[in-house]
């Protein structure tokens, strides 16, 4: 996950230097130049939320877009899920995995090594997602925790992109230390390059304002790039009682800019394919 993590004491007068290096070390400033008339977007969704996620198919519909939909806990699939998911699959989508466990991928890497973290992480989730009829190809880090050796072991396994979470807003202890532009946040663009390790910026409640998710937009219409973005349950109102996800209302916006400048809608997978 990109954002900096600090201390109490980072507060007094820090804040400049904080943003000095969450720009030159994690994104940089404006999106990287791609590819001619390759620009777009990869839209993409996590954990479990399936019934809601495929009732969003006729807006999908409506801007001929599709997205992928990357699950964890593929062992409580139950037989309409698999039937949903099969749907979104024929219209074009993507069913990526998400872990077996959701759990940190840096500790179990330490606890067990590759080994344990594969038979903890990795295999029983793939074997309910193969037997169910999936085979996922791009792979999303559990809280965007991983670190290298998690990477090679993934790699390994068949997965052709690795994603991980970018945030532009992070918050300590009430004080915002930061609300960064998504369109000068270079790692959200995919530049074409072949890329197998990538990040999407979340896009869940109060994460990003609708002027904010235009320009990074209109940012990637111009240099070519797919602006990669996430979120988790689609929601109607306010987050309560501790859930977190989209506003739907949000996602109509994105979709209808993205339709509006003629973008590409990109599955996950479909990014490194591009040449």
């Amino acid at each position: 996950m990109k954002y900096i993590k600090t201390s109490s004491n980072a507060l007094n007068g820090l804040r400049g230097l904080l943003l000095f290096v969450l720009a030159s070390v994690f994104w940089g400033c404006g999106s990287p130049s791609g590819k001619p008339d390759a620009g777009g977007i990869a839209i993409s969704f996590d954990d479990h939320f399936i019934k809601e996620w495929y009732e969003l198919r006729p807006l999908f519909q409506k801007y001929n877009a599709k997205a992928t939909f990357f699950i964890t806990c593929p062992d409580s699939l139950n037989a309409e899920e698999v039937a949903m998911l099969k749907q979104l699959e024929k219209e074009g989508h993507e069913i990526g995995f998400h872990g077996t466990v959701h759990a940190k991928s840096t500790e179990l890497m330490a606890a067990g090594g590759p080994k344990g973290y594969i038979e903890a992480e990795l295999e029983p989730g793939l074997r309910h997602m193969h037997a169910a009829g999936f085979k996922p190809t791009s792979y999303a880090h559990p809280g965007g925790n991983h670190n290298d050796r998690v990477d090679s072991v993934l790699l390994a396994k068949g997965f052709t992109i690795l994603r991980d979470v970018a945030i532009s807003r992070r918050k300590f202890k009430g004080i915002q230390l930061y609300a960064w532009p998504p369109r000068w946040m270079n790692a959200i663009y995919y530049a074409f390059k072949g890329e197998q390790k990538v990040d999407a910026l979340m896009i869940d409640y109060d994460e990003v304002t609708e002027e904010e998710i235009v320009e990074a937009i209109r940012e990637a219409k111009e240099n070519g790039t797919a602006l990669m973005v996430f979120g988790h349950e689609p929601l109607y109102s306010a987050p309560q009682n501790g859930k977190y996800g989209f506003n739907v209302s949000f996602l109509a916006a994105v979709l209808r800019e993205a339709d509006k400048q003629k973008l590409k809608f990109y599955t996950m997978s479909e990014l490194p394919k591009v040449k």
